[in-house]
């Protein structure tokens, strides 16, 4: 089946989903946006981008922007970030206090919000201002130069912190954070609200389905580091639902409260979904669908 016929398909056969689940209200900014939205694009190795739905309307990527970051500091270095940060799935709810404290301020995994601020933390420590570093790679990666910040959605973001401000204070107890706090999560904020949409999504993940080449044939990662993003993306990616989505889609993924979903199948395509609708997990519930209807369909899958 052609590509673009199976996508629609696919955004027919989901219908019923749309508008399942709940958007993120403890985001005021997001709690705004339309649950029924639904789009979904597949960038190929050759750089071709395939879209059904509402794949061109921007949305926050929030937590996606995690596994951009987490790339822009492996390229620089593998072994000070895994001193800091864990590799193992937490199980727990992605804003959870609990391990902290059993684990001494050292996150499970960089995707959950208290890993995720570590690797801000080493981004700034190399780059000063990691949110203009990471839109610049999104920009170049996506061939979109008007990605930007949601100030709206930051300042949403900013306003309601008061868990990821303990988050951070506790690791900095512990001496786990080279930064002020304030800077970090000004940082972490601000990555995390910028505005994308299916079709940028795609393109900017593809270097992790090309074994970390880059849009213009260079070099951003080795394939070692790709395998292995894309591995934690697999145990790590959705939160404490790493397990089902595996079952069920059987692909790295890696999703965010805006109800945005990138996926990656490597040596093959990246997918980027976006659906509002949040399971009681935080993943798109019309999002992890689509996936699985589309991995089942081709069969593609690492399984």
């Amino acid at each position: 089946m052609e590509l673009n016929q199976l996508l629609e398909r696919i955004t027919d056969e989901i219908a019923p989903l749309r508008g399942a689940g709940s958007v993120a209200d403890y985001i005021p900014a997001l709690a705004r946006v339309d649950p029924s939205r639904f789009g979904i694009a597949v960038a190929d190795l050759d750089g071709g981008v395939h879209g059904t739905g509402d794949w061109e309307i921007p949305f926050s990527v929030q937590s996606i922007s995690k596994v951009f970051t987490l790339a822009l500091v492996l390229a620089d270095s593998d072994d000070v970030l895994w001193q800091r940060v864990g590799r193992e799935p937490s199980g727990s709810p992605f804003n959870s206090l609990v391990q902290l404290e059993h684990e001494r301020g050292i996150p499970r995994n960089p995707f959950i919000n208290a890993g995720a601020l570590i690797v801000t933390d080493q981004l700034i420590s190399l780059v000063g201002d990691a949110s203009t570093e990471l839109l610049a790679l999104l920009r170049a990666e996506s061939g979109n130069a008007d990605l930007r910040v949601d100030d709206e959605v930051a300042g949403s973001e900013a306003a309601h912190a008061d868990r990821n401000l303990a988050l951070t204070h506790f690791m900095a107890s512990y001496g786990n954070m080279r930064n002020p706090v304030a800077t970090v999560l000004d940082q972490y904020f601000r990555q995390c609200s910028i505005a994308m949409s299916c079709r940028d999504l795609a393109l900017a993940g593809l270097f992790l389905a090309a074994h970390g080449l880059r849009r213009d044939g260079s070099s951003m990662l080795t394939s070692r580091q790709a395998k292995r993003i894309n591995a934690i993306m697999l145990t790590c990616g959705t939160y404490d639902a790493a397990g089902e989505f595996a079952y069920r889609v059987g692909v790295p993924g890696k999703s965010g409260v805006g109800g945005g979903i990138l996926a990656i199948i490597p040596g093959r395509c990246s997918i980027a979904v976006w659906s509002p609708g949040l399971d009681k997990r935080g993943n798109s519930v019309a999002g992890v669908a689509a996936l699985d209807h589309f991995t089942t369909l081709t069969g593609w899958s690492i399984f």
